[in-house]
């Protein structure tokens, strides 16, 4: 099996899925870090140097050229589903989980934006992109997992692997 991870920034996607992954003795891929190993550049300097569609684009082309073996997680930017190629390549490979966590928790947990490269920021600001995204996110998703300020990293992989793992694998 293979779970796409999805949401906003700060939503928890990173660090739930190293979790589950450790939990499942599955692989972990985080997306993010494919672009920066792909393009010899962080994000923000994407973003910076060559404006917010490069990194989409970089982005796109990380997905669609995964390498994917069954059993892995998948943490995506959360600007991915902005890219319809790399959506319908992750809706066909994988089971996709929407990290819904509450804009105040976003705010408190993202002290670093300035420097995340977050497509839109500039243009939007962080409401405007939670605005925008939310629909884009629950479109995608096979399911959606509710994540509040207090739930601690444990507990949102249990939460992921209740609400997506046969019984008989969890």
């Amino acid at each position: 099996m293979i779970i796409t991870l999805i949401g906003m920034p700060g939503a928890g996607k990173s660090s739930a899925g190293q979790k589950l992954a450790s939990l499942l003795g599955y692989e972990f891929i985080d997306t993010d870090k494919l672009v920066i190993d792909d393009s010899g550049k962080d994000l923000q300097d994407i973003v910076n140097d060559f404006g917010d569609l490069a990194l989409l684009e970089a982005e796109e082309q990380s997905i669609i050229n995964m390498k994917l073996n069954d059993n892995c997680i998948i943490a995506t930017g959360g600007s991915v589903v902005y890219s319809e190629k790399a959506m319908k390549f992750l809706k066909e490979h994988s089971v996709i989980v929407y990290l819904d966590v509450p804009f105040g928790t976003i705010v408190y947990r993202l002290s670093n934006l300035a420097t995340r490269g977050v497509v839109g920021l500039r243009e939007k600001g962080l409401r405007g992109l939670y605005e925008e995204r939310t629909g884009l996110y629950t479109s995608f998703a096979d399911h959606t997992i509710t994540v509040s300020r207090n739930d601690k990293v444990m507990n949102v992989a249990k939460k992921i692997m209740s609400e997506v793992m046969p019984e008989s694998e969890s």
